[in-house]
């Protein structure tokens, strides 16, 4: 089924999670591309009625150039991050890719007042340059000098997700190479809804996601009231999901901050300890910012908080003991 105008991911899922008929739910993005076993692997992992949903290996499209300079780190003022070289350009076979660069071991892209961009690596931190298709022979330019890559990867999307102390969460291995350190089924805080698998009785259980989401958030808060029912989420690398990351929904780098940092506000007061769902409240109408969040907060608020009390009555754990069980407890990888 198609809608005829994009209401953004959590609307589009819940849609087509109406239009299902089986005991077993998959949701696929438009972008992605699922291998064999993908479903009748996770309906194991859910034959236990305590697990609520599972998620497989998701892995970038295409292949990267993984490059690696032997810079020593530096520090600006007094910025935490390390710094190595400026790159303000980079090439594979003639194509720009510095916008597409990835990996812990380069930052983000930056723009100066006359149109000039750069992007800084982080010291000897490794990281990675898209594979292009191209007719011209792939060499690698970087600020105009050709570069020799140690190897080629395939770079990781997500295996599962990880829970932060201020309750922001990210990818598990997000553009970290793909390799044996993520073979093993495991639990995890939360999972991404881009090859998300579930049961009809979760479904009905939980609920849809949170349609006024649009997109950024709208996962993690469903796994977090899975959770808070008692309800587990598996990692499954016995299959793996091919993603064009970002190649749908991306409504540009503001709007983007600004939906992301909304969602987590709006996830936390649904969902953690009230007393940090209030102090990261209160930390962001303090702090402003430029992503327009400070100004929606006593809108917001009121609305989030009677929510929170609908959803306590399905409660089968507190917060606290969510929190305390997976804040800090998954990393991610380099």
């Amino acid at each position: 089924m198609r809608s005829r105008r994009n209401d953004g991911f959590a609307a589009a899922a819940n849609r087509g999670v109406a239009a299902t008929r089986g005991d077993v739910v998959a949701l696929l993005n438009e972008d992605a591309v699922a291998g064999d076993g993908r479903v009748p692997a996770a309906a194991e992992l859910l034959e236990d009625p305590t697990v609520g949903a599972v998620a497989p290996r998701v892995v970038l499209a295409g292949r990267f150039l993984e490059v690696v300079f032997d810079d020593e780190s530096w520090f600006a003022g007094d910025s935490p991050r390390p710094l190595g070289r400026k790159l303000t350009t980079a090439t594979v076979g003639g194509v720009d890719v510095l916008s597409r660069l990835a990996g812990a071991g380069i930052h983000g892209l930056e723009l100066g007042p006359t149109g000039e961009r750069w992007r800084w690596t982080a010291g000897r931190a490794p990281f990675y340059v898209p594979l292009v298709d191209t007719n011209d022979e792939l060499d690698l330019l970087l600020n105009g000098e050709a570069v020799r890559p140690s190897r080629v990867v395939d770079l990781l999307c997500s295996a599962g997700s990880y829970l932060c102390a201020d309750g922001s969460v990210g990818g598990i291995g997000s553009e970290a190479p793909d390799d044996e350190r993520l073979d093993v089924a495991e639990e995890r805080f939360s999972l991404s809804a881009a090859a998300l698998v579930t049961r009809r009785d979760v479904l009905a259980r939980v609920g849809g996601f949170v349609r006024r989401y649009v997109a950024q958030y709208e996962d993690t808060d469903w796994c977090w009231r899975a959770r808070l029912m008692g309800l587990r989420m598996f990692y499954d690398p016995a299959a793996t999901v091919r993603l064009e990351a970002g190649a749908t929904n991306r409504p540009g780098a503001r709007r983007e901050r600004h939906l992301a940092e909304r969602n987590r506000i709006l996830t936390l007061l649904r969902n953690a300890p009230i007393e940090l769902a209030m102090a990261e409240t209160w930390r962001k109408r303090r702090g402003g910012g430029d992503d327009g969040v400070a100004e929606l907060l006593p809108k917001v608020l009121p609305r989030a908080l009677g929510e929170r009390e609908l959803l306590r009555r399905r409660w089968a754990m507190r917060p606290r003991e969510i929190f305390e069980r997976w804040a800090g407890v998954d990393v991610p990888l380099s």
